[in-house]
């Protein structure tokens, strides 16, 4: 069942448009990857679907009951955040803050749920650490989790192997692949074509102000697309 819906969207800033003819369909269970170059509107673009953007014309409409608080989002991480003074606990409960509402304190349920996050990503003995003491791999898994407080359907991820080594990279692939495939809709951004056709069930390629390519990886690795990109065997930026 259709999750996403974008139907011809036109997308921009500042009265400029980046790029226009964006249609593509999320259903329930897919791991979207969206691929293509620098400033090709792939962040635009996760950003209109979380309503932080409003496109310039097309529409973006939602099915299968979701609720904006069923969307959980791991955004590029800065040098700020990086340096962040809090515990990795506080870190993963925030992920449950769109649920408080004018509540000033997080409840036995949003509680429950952070702790069970840290578990499922196996950071639970990394609870009372200082954030900006971890590596860069520990840092995304306790932001994934905290996203994941936020996620009741679908996971937006802009970039999360950014910045880490290929050991660390091939692990938080991994973690997205497993709870991928425990239910969770995956949007990823990702310039990585070779990780991207290894787990992705489908493929968006942006580029040239455009939609190049929406498909399945099967039918990208046939299009031109894909032979051109794909078959470089190798990082797209």
């Amino acid at each position: 069942m259709p999750q996403l819906i974008c139907r011809d969207l036109t997308l921009g800033y500042e009265g400029k448009t980046v790029v226009s003819g964006v249609s593509f369909t999320v259903n329930a269970g897919d791991y979207l990857c969206i691929v293509g170059e620098n400033g090709s509107g792939k962040t635009t673009l996760m950003k209109a679907i979380l309503r932080l953007k409003t496109p310039i014309s097309g529409q973006i409409e939602t099915g299968d009951g979701l609720a904006p608080c069923e969307i959980g989002y791991l955004p590029q991480q800065t040098v700020v955040q990086k340096d962040f003074p809090a515990s990795v606990r506080e870190v993963v409960r925030s992920g449950s803050l769109n649920r408080c509402g004018l509540r000033p304190f997080y409840n036995r349920n949003e509680k429950r749920l952070a702790e069970e996050n840290m578990e499922r990503l196996g950071i639970a003995s990394l609870a009372k650490r200082c954030y900006r003491e971890l590596s860069g791999g520990q840092q995304q898994r306790a932001l994934l989790a905290r996203a994941l407080c936020a996620a009741g359907k679908i996971l937006l991820l802009d970039e999360p192997a950014s910045g880490l080594d290929p050991e660390a990279s091939a692990e938080m692939y991994n973690l997205i692949a497993k709870l991928n495939g425990g239910g969770i809709t995956v949007i990823m951004i990702s310039h990585d074509i070779a990780a991207s056709v290894k787990y992705a069930s489908h493929i968006l390629h942006m580029g040239g102000r455009s939609a190049l390519f929406f498909g399945t990886k099967a039918e990208y690795l046939a299009s031109d697309a894909g032979r051109v990109y794909a078959g470089l065997g190798g990082e797209q930026k």
